[in-house]
């Protein structure tokens, strides 16, 4: 280690890990602190997309990871109403911008476990499962914490905190930071079944999306724990309805089948029904305590951005907390890191999440058309689908935020 300064980040999911990892190859010491006991196996995010792939070469990841996962370049718009594909998007056509012309389908959970049995150690790179954070001290140079572990309670203390613990975060409230936005009335039922949709239907690929006025959907396949895959559907629930009737036997079964009918029951992996907000932190940095992935901003699942903005976040502070510890660069720099970040949240991820939410569950008719037309003459010409790519995959929200001073 380059010097005695040590960094506490709070959270060990894959924000929380990238961070680590991206800081600790850097010469700084970090403890990462998770309450749970392991990496969770919560099935939530799982795209990565070219711009993350990239970041995650430079830590060494992704040639361990890539073989495990399944390589998707191309996504498909459809509309459930008529049947018809409106829309196919192949990331290949950015072959000469991305150097991984692709997104990777790879569960964040396994991310997680990946970078912690892989590089974490008991020093340096110190991770603690079981540590949850009951109180957050924060002085003029360095933060203490409080941690109630498997042998009781201890203190940590750091010359920075990182807040990577999700949209509850236990550091934002703390540091008394606003977490404006909203939660959408409807919730959403994440339904995960080992039936290959590919089979009666060979025309999807592993990333699909169903727009439908009553029920819209995203259908897109991982390998699972197994290898052997499993196909996630995500629909929106119906507000009568109870988590009970949503996440029931016959419930579960009468959404599948009335989105794709088949003969007999879907087995089922796993569902879960959960809220969606849309809201970001309002400043990502206050004194020594700094704000990354959900803890930051949440959004929709609707394009995998989430999990990717995240961790877009971690590499962008830890460059500039490298060259504060490690250069002596201005502090500053870490409210440069504050209003990038909170740009590129603000201005690419809730947007476009917001937006595509909207295009899926249109129920005006004509609109819907309309929207169609567009998404359809966009994929269609070269130019034009680059673009639409190329924003989707969040590189217009990288160079945007890079231009900010």
């Amino acid at each position: 280690m380059k010097g005695k300064e040590r960094v506490l980040i709070v959270g060990a999911g894959p924000v929380g890990m990238v961070c680590a990892l991206a800081l600790n190859r850097a010469g700084i010491a970090v403890t990462v602190l998770e309450q749970e006991p392991a990496p969770v196996r919560d099935q939530r995010a799982a795209s990565l997309h070219p711009t993350t792939l990239e970041m995650l070469d430079r830590l060494d990841v992704l040639a361990d990871i890539q073989p495990r996962g399944l390589v998707s370049p191309v996504y498909h718009f459809r509309d459930r109403v008529s049947g018809e594909l409106v829309a196919e998007f192949d990331l290949a056509l950015l072959a000469d911008e991305f150097r991984f012309p692709y997104v990777l389908q790879y569960e964040q959970y396994k991310l997680t476990r990946d970078i912690t049995a892989r590089f974490a150690n008991e020093s340096d790179f110190d991770v603690r499962y079981s540590h949850a954070v009951e109180a957050v001290h924060i002085g003029s140079d360095s933060v203490e914490i409080e941690v109630q572990g498997p042998d009781g309670m201890q203190r940590h203390r750091g010359t920075y905190l990182i807040g990577a613990d999700g949209g509850r975060s236990t550091v934002r409230k703390a540091a008394d930071i606003a977490f404006d936005g909203f939660t959408y009335p409807e919730r959403f039922v994440k339904l995960a079944t080992t039936f290959d949709f590919k089979g009666p239907n060979p025309g999807y690929v592993y990333r699909n999306y169903f727009s439908d006025p009553d029920e819209w959907c995203n259908l897109f396949k991982v390998r699972g724990e197994g290898g052997n895959g499993i196909w996630r559907a995500i629909f929106p629930t119906r507000p009568d309805e109870t988590d009970e009737d949503v996440l029931s036997a016959e419930g579960i079964q009468r959404r599948l089948k009335k989105f794709f009918p088949k003969d007999g029951d879907y087995e089922i992996a796993y569902a879960n029904v959960y809220s969606v907000n849309q809201r970001v932190a309002a400043t990502f940095r206050t004194g020594r305590v700094l704000l990354v992935g959900d803890a930051a901003h949440v959004n929709n699942p609707i394009g995998g951005m989430g999990m990717n903005g995240g961790i877009h976040d971690a590499i962008n502070l830890a460059e500039k907390l490298s060259a504060v510890i490690n250069e002596g660069a201005d502090d500053g720099q870490l409210d440069l890191y504050s209003r990038q970040r909170r740009h590129a949240a603000v201005s690419y991820v809730q947007t476009q999440t917001i937006a595509n939410k909207k295009l899926m569950e249109e129920r005006d008719a004509q609109t819907r058309a309309q929207k169609f037309a567009e998404l359809r003459r966009i994929s269609e010409t070269a130019e034009s689908a680059r673009a639409y790519m190329r924003r989707a995959a969040l590189a217009d929200s990288l160079r945007d935020a890079a231009a900010i001073t």
